[in-house]
């Protein structure tokens, strides 16, 4: 039979109330009480319900988590940031992931409601007017990370990815590329699909250099997506000397291709990825990549929430964390290839 709370106060010949302070941590009970207590629960086995004692508190120390896709590498290293925030201030993390299912998603932010989470993460842009409503509605505080919805009235933890995508386009340039090919996320997302295109856009143009349309690409962020964008763009024609893509995820999936093709990165095609993930040291060759602060971006987006859930003040516009250009292995100068090729001639 289930041990019961007044099963212990029984046995430890104390009132009910006085095992629920003890479990509660309460203070002004004496000493040798609590000892009655705790030896009480060992010799039972005693395993308070979280739920009640939640109640009794009005206190859950839950975060619910909204993450469209725990395969990626980007996701699967801020999560587990700020999961390592959280449980060094007693919060435990319920990770929900939608698989870019919005009505997934609409489903687990009522569970996140029955169970009385005290803050939300949302770590993806696509909400529809349903969600909207429903996370305006409740008074739980909402923070998004990494991404940046339409709608203002919520704090995202993001990087500049306009800018970023425009620096990454521009390395390229400045290794003397011509032609720059690009594999894109999700259009319709405003920050990682529509402001990174338009930053490799723009800086294209600001160059003079000419866009190929049979050289851009849109995939869904994922290694299998890279490779079959990449697959797509080889066959449309001569291939670019160098592509911009915007997750390290589809990166490798291109590099993948490129090999299976029977080219060479960076000798044939130089490779410039986006995020900054665990995957840039891993694969070979290294990757360059356009690298988001992403343990930092877990860590603040904890950090702000949790001062939200205190009541504290906090910022008034998102907060944007700085970028920075990783350059390894997958990226080459064109002008040092040329000379290159040139000594192997005169061979």
């Amino acid at each position: 039979m289930q041990v019961k709370i007044k099963d212990v106060a029984k046995l430890a010949g104390v009132s009910v109330t006085t095992v629920s302070r003890v479990l509660n941590g309460e203070k002004y009970v004496k000493d040798d009480l609590k000892e009655k207590v705790n030896r009480a629960i060992e010799e039972l086995g005693y395993a308070p319900s979280q739920i009640a004692r939640s109640l009794v508190r009005k206190k859950t120390n839950l975060i619910g988590v909204i993450v469209p896709d725990l395969t990626s590498s980007f996701y699967s290293t801020i999560l587990s940031s700020i999961e390592e925030i959280a449980s060094a201030n007693d919060y435990n993390l319920l990770v929900c992931n939608i698989n870019e299912d919005i009505d997934k998603e609409y489903k687990y932010l009522n569970v996140f409601q029955e169970m009385r989470v005290e803050g939300i993460i949302i770590m993806h842009e696509k909400i529809n007017e349903q969600i909207r409503n429903f996370i305006h509605k409740i008074n739980t505080p909402v923070i998004f990370s990494s991404v940046k919805p339409t709608d203002q009235n919520f704090i995202s933890v993001i990087i500049d990815d306009y800018k970023a995508a425009y620096e990454a386009t521009n390395y390229l340039i400045e290794l003397g590329h011509e032609s720059i090919g690009f594999i894109g996320g999700d259009m319709r997302d405003v920050t990682s699909g529509q402001n990174r295109y338009s930053g490799y856009r723009n800086a294209m143009a600001a160059a003079d250099k000419k866009l190929i349309y049979e050289h851009i690409r849109f995939g869904d962020y994922k290694v299998k997506s890279g490779y079959d964008q990449m697959k797509e763009l080889l066959n449309a024609g001569s291939p670019p000397t160098a592509v911009f893509v915007v997750s390290d995820d589809m990166a490798v999936g291109a590099m993948n291709c490129i090999r299976d093709h029977g080219l060479r990165v960076p000798e044939d095609i130089s490779i410039m990825g986006f995020d900054g993930s665990q995957l840039t040291e891993l694969v070979r060759p290294t990757l360059t990549s356009m690298e988001q602060p992403i343990h930092l971006m877990g860590k603040v987006t904890m950090e702000v929430l949790m001062k939200q859930i205190a009541g504290e003040a906090i910022p008034t516009d998102d907060v944007v964390l700085e970028h920075r250009l990783v350059v390894r292995e997958s990226s080459r100068n064109r002008n040092a290839h040329a000379l290159d090729s040139i000594k192997k001639h005169n061979k």
